[in-house]
């Protein structure tokens, strides 16, 4: 093509310039024709795509003018196409689809480069679009970089508010809306995991999150908070299995999975065991990773948790106050023999039998079994928790 400002290329600007409009619409019902996807946009999304056409005409002749890619401006002028559509339309339309839109404009130039170029022209014009179109494509990935990055921000901090509203105990309703925000879709059960962050920046640490999230199929949002990294899973229905796929996600030491819950509605109850858990997972250095938060409660009930206590006290302590005082007199007498049956037979006066089959009941009862050293453990515990805090009696206990 001539030098910029010839009278040949002069020419030819003029007649792009005169057919920018015809170009545009042209672009846009060729669009509506070969993309299904298009067809079902909004009306205000189509006009959009319009305005970006009519814009990339006009780009093209101002790159043209300033010598096809030959100043510094080439960028500036490619990034103007997209300045004349709303950030809206990058999260309305994939990058994918935009590069399908880009396709469909250049091929409708290209197929009127003999009407738009002057004779010979045609050739260097063919070769100016194909190299503006390349200045376009990187222009639209520049458009979903920044959107990615304003929304990955914005993101995280919305992510690590609904945590702070999980841990905190707010209302279903502000959890509900930040969830929403993010698109959550409360697939049941849900479950909150809570371990040491790795370090480094928030946004890295949470994308590793998500790309192994994705890799299983499970619903994820994290925060980071202090050195805390704290991750609610969704739709897996074994989230301590499902947070041992995203264990190289969080730092060292100890994971720990709350109990799975319904909803999101009710994941506080799931973050303050797994919270309270990762307190006094220290307190059992051989613990499986993750653990189950309801696996630490002895160390739990020993580190001061409330809930640890009264579920001690009640499931356990009571459940066999309940189930007749032999059982009580029989883990009693067990312990005391250090685990020993038949010592513990002679202490009671029984047959060995007959303890073997209490200590099988109190498995039962309680769902610990006396024989097995970490849940004699967390019997022990129960038994002095259930003798230091006095059992309130419910309704159903005095029937």
């Amino acid at each position: 093509m001539s030098e910029p400002g010839g009278t040949e290329t002069s020419a030819t600007l003029r007649r792009i310039e005169r057919a920018a409009g015809g170009l545009a619409t042209a672009s846009v019902a060729r669009m509506d024709e070969t993309l299904p996807w298009f067809r079902e946009l909004p009306a205000d999304q189509r006009s959009w795509v319009m305005l970006v056409a009519q814009a990339g005409v006009r780009s093209l002749v101002l790159w043209l003018r300033q010598g096809g890619g030959a100043t510094d401006r080439t960028q500036e002028v490619s990034d103007e196409v997209f300045a004349a559509a709303p950030q809206a339309l990058a999260r309305s339309i994939s990058l994918q689809q935009t590069v399908a839109l880009i396709k469909v404009t250049i091929d409708v130039v290209e197929e009127q480069v003999s009407e738009l170029a002057v004779p010979g022209e045609e050739q260097s014009l063919r070769e100016a679009v194909l190299r503006f179109s390349r200045e376009i494509a990187f222009a639209a990935a520049r458009v979903y970089a920044r959107a990615a990055e304003s929304r990955g921000s914005w993101d995280a901090r919305l992510q690590a508010l609904l945590v702070d509203a999980l841990l905190r105990g707010d209302s279903p309703d502000v959890l509900a809306s930040r969830a929403a925000a993010l698109g959550w879709t409360d697939a049941p059960p849900v479950a909150v995991a809570v371990g040491r962050s790795p370090g480094g920046e928030v946004a890295a640490v949470l994308h590793t999150v998500y790309r192994q999230a994705r890799r299983i199929g499970v619903e994820v949002i994290g925060g980071v908070h202090g050195d805390r990294l704290v991750i609610v899973l969704g739709g897996a229905a074994d989230p301590v299995a499902a947070t041992e796929k995203l264990r190289t996600a969080f730092g060292e030491g100890p994971v720990v999975v709350g109990p799975a819950v319904p909803s999101l509605d009710e994941a506080t109850e799931s973050a303050r065991a797994a919270l309270a858990g990762f307190r006094a997972a220290p307190a059992w250095p051989t613990a499986p990773c993750p653990v189950a938060a309801d696996e630490l409660l002895p160390e739990r009930a020993l580190a001061g948790d409330t809930e640890a206590r009264r579920r001690l006290r009640h499931d356990v302590y009571a459940a066999l106050a309940r189930s007749g005082g032999e059982l009580l007199e029989t883990l009693d007498a067990f312990f005391a023999a250090g685990g020993t049956l038949e010592s513990a037979a002679r202490a009671l006066f029984v047959h060995p039998n007959t303890v073997r089959y209490r200590l099988k009941r109190i498995a039962e009862v309680t769902g610990f079994s006396p024989l097995a050293p970490r849940d004699a453990f967390a019997l022990q515990v129960a038994l002095t928790v259930g003798r230091l805090d006095p059992v309130v009696p419910t309704v159903s206990d005095r029937r």
